[in-house]
């Protein structure tokens, strides 16, 4: 993966952004991360840049670290 962009534990965004009763339009509309960014996050077929992580993990109340994807074996 590109080095400006950090692997996301997309199962976790997933759970917290509906566990907040969030849409996908919501997140959206409230930190503008497109609708397909998010998808694509959520399945884990992008990574995301630092400030994306940020304004993700600010608007579901969780550091940042709790979103990326842990290094696999």
């Amino acid at each position: 993966m590109d080095s400006r962009f950090i692997a996301v534990d997309g199962a976790t965004l997933r759970r917290l952004r509906r566990e907040r009763a969030l849409s996908q339009q919501d997140v959206e509309r409230m930190i503008g991360v497109a609708q397909a960014t998010l998808s694509d996050l959520e399945q884990g077929k992008r990574g995301a840049r630092a400030s994306t992580l940020r304004k993700l993990a600010e608007l579901l109340g969780v550091e940042p670290k709790e979103l990326i994807k842990e290094e696999e074996g």
